[in-house]
């Protein structure tokens, strides 16, 4: 079995290694006249990555099949690939196929010269796959379009293989003797399956109490300079002029600094600094019309903190920035920092402390998207942080598992038909194949 052991239940481990076994022993090749249907391509799929259907063997050699099941076995990811001729209907193919397989995780199909994919959340995100699955739509060779996508989608997706990959049919009965030893590699592998259980789960733990220790100073940083505001600002609730409409953003801002330190004292994982930021930055917003409410001035729209350091407040409007061997993409700045690059100069950017001194916060690595998260907010994020650190890591395991929110199922858990439909609708389940949503494809 190629996969490897990852941190869950010792239950739902001895399950797998249980399911993988009976695999082994008792598996019968699916006949090539049921290859087409749903539940058969499904079966296939729980055994290995990839599904070449006899009907369309002329668009992936069983090389290049077998080739690209390694590097997907090797990167030990949940990614399942189906090559199907151009006469499988489409209707709900997608989610259909991910209901049958019952396995979280992403899944991509070629119909004749057709592409689409759609994944768990948890696995990787909606806006990831649209974006991946435009990416290759011009290619019309089955190999390279195939490669492309593998090669992209296992540097950007979470979770781990299923458990039952490697697994083989043997074509016959099941011997008494057989039984006895699989029963004595299974007691051997449990007690093996509970050590490293219980490792990981250390490992994991300490891993992330040195990224929440790294984010708290962060963090603190900013409560403090959120606390010095509120100082600054120096408004009294009962002072000539104040309203009710002023104490109420008064008091919101007071509430919010309240929150984000009372959040970030209970914080014992990374993922929880997003509810501390969340609050700053509500706060902030409050601040701007209490201080558009004393000056008699038009209340601001809601938009996001400054990009380049969120302490400098709601953005004022957006402006072309290009990062260090990046592209340029529209950022939301603050007024000072518009005029900043107006001028020609650098912004005021937020830096942080990184094993190569201070860097950019974008530049720091993925424990910072949590923080980043909490200002910008998951949709707006990655469009900001693409071709950054913090953005090509952010949709990682190492983003998703440790940094990430909590998806119930990671890739590769069996979760059978309990899992989001609406992740894999549009696309296929919409009739529409390779033309759902703007991207021309995704399955979303």
């Amino acid at each position: 079995m190629t996969s490897v052991l990852r941190t869950r239940s010792l239950p739902g481990l001895l399950a797998a290694l249980v399911l993988a076994a009976l695999t082994v022993l008792w598996a019968v090749p699916a006949p090539a006249s049921a290859a087409t249907s749903v539940s058969r391509i499904a079966e296939a799929l729980r055994e290995s990555p990839v599904y070449v259907d006899p009907a369309a063997s002329a668009q992936l050699s069983s090389g290049d099949a077998a080739a690209l099941a390694e590097q997907i076995e090797d990167a030990d990811k949940a990614l399942f690939v189906a090559v199907l001729p151009a006469d499988q209907p489409t209707e709900n193919l997608l989610r259909n196929l991910r209901t049958a397989t019952g396995v979280t995780g992403l899944y991509a199909v070629r119909v004749g010269d057709r592409f689409d994919a759609g994944a768990d959340s948890s696995v990787l995100p909606r806006t990831a796959v649209r974006n991946l699955v435009a990416s290759v739509g011009g290619e019309s060779d089955a190999k390279n379009q195939l490669d492309d996508f593998a090669d992209q989608a296992l540097a950007n997706m979470g979770g781990s293989a299923p458990a039952s990959w490697g697994s083989s049919s043997d074509g016959g009965g099941v011997p008494a003797g057989a039984l006895v030893t699989v029963g004595a590699v299974l007691a051997a592998g449990g007690v093996g399956a509970y050590t490293l259980v219980r490792r990981n789960r250390r490992r994991q733990a300490e891993e992330q109490r040195a990224a929440l220790e790294k984010l708290r100073v962060v963090v603190d940083e900013d409560i403090t300079a959120f606390g010095e505001e509120l100082d600054r600002l120096d408004f009294h609730p009962a002072e000539p002029g104040a309203d009710d409409a002023m104490r109420e953003d008064y008091e919101h801002a007071l509430d919010s600094y309240e929150k984000a330190k009372s959040f970030m004292a209970a914080a014992r994982q990374p993922e929880e600094v997003r509810a501390v930021t969340q609050a700053l930055e509500d706060g902030r917003f409050s601040l701007a019309r209490l201080a558009a409410r004393r000056e008699g001035r038009p209340l601001p729209d809601r938009r996001p903190p400054c990009f380049f350091d969120p302490r400098h407040g709601p953005s004022t409007t957006d402006a072309t920035w290009t990062p260090p061997s990046g592209a340029p993409r529209e950022v939301p700045v603050c007024a000072a920092d518009a005029t900043r690059l107006a001028d020609g100069r650098d912004p005021v950017m937020r830096e942080v402390d990184t094993d190569q001194g201070r860097r950019p916060y974008w530049d720091a690595g993925p424990a910072y998207g949590p923080w980043a998260g909490g200002y910008f907010g998951g949709g707006l994020l990655p469009g900001l942080l693409v071709g950054t650190m913090l953005g090509s890591m952010m949709t990682t395991p190492a983003y998703a598992s440790d940094y990430g929110p909590d998806s119930g199922y990671e890739g590769g858990d069996i979760s059978g038909a309990d899992f989001n439909s609406d992740d894999f609708s549009g696309g296929f389940g919409g009739g529409d194949f390779g033309g759902g949503g703007d991207f021309g494809g995704g399955g979303f």
